[in-house]
């Protein structure tokens, strides 16, 4: 061991030196890192908290699509065997003596697992009486049929008559 011969006043600077650079030691290499690590984790905390919120809010969302999904399942499914748009549309044209001048089905995959059927039909001379009747007649919501257009026009020939062109839509 080595001696050092220091003067009083010396060891004391010696010592203070010594411990002010364990200090700094001790602050450098053990607290700061300490209290960035918890910061970081408070950090990291907090972000995991606002994602879990997300997923929350996007659970809830999740859950109301697939509770109409299931309704949705459930009214296709309460539909007879045969059952087409066309058809339907028909038959309620029928029923009220009128005529369609056409009607021009047409069909979409959706997103998700059920297709949308479209037809629009054509109906010249109707008086406007008739017009409501049939709208009436045709729109189901609780079916699932639904008028997604409809474009009116006077009818050229005949005076107070109309002619329109209806969009009705449903799914598969």
């Amino acid at each position: 061991m080595i001696k050092f011969n220091l003067a009083k006043r010396e060891k004391y600077v010696v010592i203070i030196a010594a411990c002010l650079i364990s200090l700094f030691l001790i602050v450098n290499f053990l607290i700061l890192p300490f209290l960035k690590e918890k910061d970081r984790l408070r950090k990291g905390i907090t972000l995991k908290e606002a994602e879990l919120k997300q997923i929350a809010s996007l659970s809830a969302v999740y859950q109301g699509y697939q509770k109409s999904s299931d309704e949705m399942t459930k009214i296709l499914a309460k539909r007879s065997k045969g059952f087409t748009l066309m058809s339907y549309l028909d038959k309620a044209a029928g029923e009220m003596d009128l005529k369609s001048q056409y009607m021009k089905p047409s069909s979409s995959k959706g997103t998700g697992p059920y297709e949308e059927s479209v037809v629009e039909v054509k109906f010249e001379e109707i008086t406007t009486d008739q017009l409501v009747k049939y709208l009436y007649n045709i729109e189901r919501p609780g079916d699932l049929i639904f008028i997604k257009r409809i474009s009116i026009s006077d009818n050229k020939k005949q005076e107070g008559y109309l002619d329109c062109i209806i969009q009705v839509f449903t799914y598969q």
